[in-house]
């Protein structure tokens, strides 16, 4: 009998965990980030701050809001000079590999800067579609981007409240 109550524990304790492994946290985007663009797959959630003088600071998620799954997906912040030059940069990818319809990855991107910066601008890339695999039927390859990320007016949307 007392086994039987020990390996019920054991058995409801490694359910409940397996349970919550999966789970993500509760986040309301609109609520907590500052800039936005969307494709007909994914939404990008982002703000931008500065940690130190010189260190830009993004943090987002990509939300998929399309039928399918999104895999590898990832961003680049590139910080562009006055003469349109590329004159810094940093790529990250978002946490999960695959995510699932309604489900979101979260991402970090810290950039040092020189200071003669005239904009940042966001990349973001992904795979789309039904399929898994490379070079399967059905799978494409989505890449967009966001000019002037970081600017207070764009790519801007009223902040809503969960």
């Amino acid at each position: 009998m007392r086994a039987t109550r020990w390996l019920a524990a054991v058995v409801a304790a490694v359910l409940s965990g397996c349970a919550g492994a999966g789970t993500q946290p509760a986040i309301y985007p609109q609520a907590v980030f500052d800039h936005r663009v969307s494709t007909s797959d994914v939404t990008v959630y982002w703000s931008c701050t500065r940690a130190e003088s010189q260190v830009l600071r993004v943090e987002g998620v990509v939300q998929n809001i399309g039928s399918g799954p999104v895999e590898f997906a990832q961003v680049e912040l590139v910080a562009v000079s006055a003469q349109d030059r590329n004159v810094g940069s940093t790529t990250a990818s978002v946490r999960e590999i695959v995510i699932q319809t309604n489900q979101h990855s979260p991402f970090l991107l810290q950039l040092r800067t020189l200071g003669d910066e005239a904009r940042f601008d966001l990349y973001y890339w992904y795979y789309a579609g039904e399929a898994f695999g490379f070079g399967r039927p059905g799978r494409r390859e989505f890449r967009s981007m966001a000019r002037d990320a970081c600017s207070p007016a764009q790519h801007r949307f009223p902040k809503a409240t969960p």
